[in-house]
């Protein structure tokens, strides 16, 4: 298998059927294909060869998703760099990944100046947006206009095809080395829950630099389903853009829902007319609460939802819930609070310290086997080493499996809470938070602790006119679970930092707490 594959094939089969609409306007399969071999042509003729890297920095677009082909259509290597990084949190990916062009829209091509100059490997910066082109870069249309089409490289397999790097939550980030095939599996392994058919019209909410994203769309380009490109996401500007394209497939955070519904609140009668459209509603990063899945229910009408468990390591798949467990029954049952089931031709266990698996019921680290693992951590054998044992990728979260094998996600490892001897999970402690009706979000995290070694602190955000006191929320906490996994401290705060994928950052959550420490648990 390789990326391009579907567009092939429908440049053969359906030339003039809409491949990507933005913004009030359309792009054939005809005119992608033709756009991709430009884009392809444009970079051999700037000097690039096989395996060479190639950056981009830029919102959603539909010149993303050119370059997301185009890329591996010239025989090199993606890197889509997180917009949420600091330069030189850029300047780091670029230069570890030595990559030798970067591509920039309008949001980004004042940083992007400030990131060439600091990057020695970046040969050329290409401008990809639509005002006058900065100085000392190349205009992206008229380097299409000017190219001359390239053919097909047709790479795939077990060849890489890009360089995605992790969040940075501990030191610089890594590079995960994904495959053609890690993708190709990832992408038909959700096509056989029913996502992305050929009448499948996705909005691209998610930010298109996640894995996430890049395998909804290798899932498209193979169906033939409709991209519909959603710039930045706000929850206005979503349901505007389902209601105006008549949206059927999501993908999207549980805090990009809740956003979505506080934003139909303002007119929820054409909403809810509108947001029966939707078919499929894929969503992970973190669970969802009963109390906003019953208000996602409410205003999607005829949409399934699914839960998606993994990391940017094993292709984003791991596990899967699919729709049924999101019923009241599997909410009593206690399935709804898990991650589902593993995916299929994947492997999964609970291991111990020594990589013995633990008894059913019983919490250990989640490790996975499979297509979807990744090839290794760029330029790091070492770590690669320490997280793929035996063929097993080695996630770092701790769960438990039921007897009919359902996964539930206790907690990261390296976030668990250690207090007096006690471990504590903050996933625990976070489900008891959210299901007082004040709370909007929360996240639990430890501090340090001169007695305990660490407390339990939880970050509150509570919602639009609620007032609640902190003790009313331990007391609240009190009656759901053990007095000790109680948090000793809470705050409030307007908002919580977010990921490009709407996950609570809790490394900055604990940093201004766990400075200057001799132990960091962030």
């Amino acid at each position: 298998m390789y990326i391009t594959q579907g567009l092939q094939r429908h440049l053969q089969q359906r030339p003039n059927a809409v491949a990507i609409r933005e913004m009030g306007r359309s792009l054939t399969f005809a005119g992608l294909a033709e756009r991709v071999a430009r884009l392809a042509g444009a970079l051999k003729a700037l000097g690039m060869a096989s395996d060479d890297c190639i950056a981009m920095l830029s919102r959603n677009s539909q010149r993303y998703i050119e370059y997301a082909l185009g890329v591996p259509w010239a025989d090199c290597v993606l890197n889509p760099v997180n917009t949420r990084w600091s330069v030189a949190e850029i300047v780091y990916s670029l230069c570890d990944s030595n990559s030798r062009v970067l591509i920039v829209d309008d949001t980004f091509k004042d940083m992007g100046a400030a990131i060439a100059a600091q990057s020695p490997c970046v040969r050329h910066v290409i401008y990809a947006g639509d005002g006058p082109t900065p100085a000392g870069m190349l205009n992206y249309e008229t380097l299409l206009a000017e190219a001359i089409p390239q053919e097909d490289a047709r790479r795939g397999g077990d060849a890489l095809l890009g360089i995605f790097y992790t969040g940075g939550t501990t030191g610089f980030p890594k590079g995960v080395m994904i495959s053609h095939a890690n993708l190709a599996f990832a992408g038909l392994s959700a096509m056989t829950r029913g996502f992305f058919g050929e009448d499948a019209v996705f909005l691209h909410a998610m930010p298109m630099f996640h894995l996430a994203d890049f395998s909804a769309l290798y899932c498209l380009t193979v169906s033939g389903g409709t991209h519909v490109v959603l710039p930045a996401f706000s929850g206005e500007a979503a349901i505007s853009t389902i209601i105006s394209e008549q949206v059927t497939d999501l993908m999207l955070a549980p805090t990009m829902i809740q956003m979505m519904l506080d934003a139909r609140q303002a007119d929820t009668q054409t909403c809810d007319i509108a947001l029966g459209s939707i078919r499929y509603i894929v969503y992970g990063a973190s669970p969802i609460t009963p109390a906003l899945l019953d208000r996602a229910c409410e205003a999607f009408p005829a949409a399934g939802f699914f839960q998606g468990y993994g990391m940017t390591e094993l292709t984003t798949g791991g596990t899967m819930l699919d729709a049924e467990y999101h019923c009241a029954h599997h909410q009593q049952s206690g399935k709804m609070y898990s991650a589902g089931r593993a995916v299929n031709c994947v492997e999964l266990k609970k291991v111990d310290s020594e990589d013995r698996e633990v008894p059913r019921g019983t919490v250990g680290e989640i490790i996975v086997r499979g297509p979807n693992v990744m090839l290794g951590y760029w330029n790091r054998p070492e770590d690669t080493a320490q997280v793929l044992r035996q063929g097993w990728m080695h996630t770092g979260d701790g769960g438990y499996m039921d007897d009919e094998g359902f996964v539930y996600i206790v907690d990261r490892l390296k976030d668990m809470i250690v207090s007096g001897g006690e471990n504590i999970y903050s996933a625990e402690v976070e489900n008891a938070l959210s299901s007082h009706p004040a709370v909007a979000q929360c996240a639990v995290i430890g501090i340090p602790s001169d007695k305990w070694g660490e407390s339990v602190h939880a970050v509150i955000v509570l919602k639009a006119e609620n007032h609640v006191h902190a003790d009313t929320l331990v007391a609240h906490c009190r009656e759901r679970i053990a007095g000790y996994k109680c948090p000793r401290s809470i705050e409030f705060r307007e908002a919580m930092p977010l990921s490009g994928v709407g996950k609570i950052l809790k490394n900055e959550l604990r940093k201004s707490f766990w400075e200057n420490r001799t132990r960091n648990v962030g």
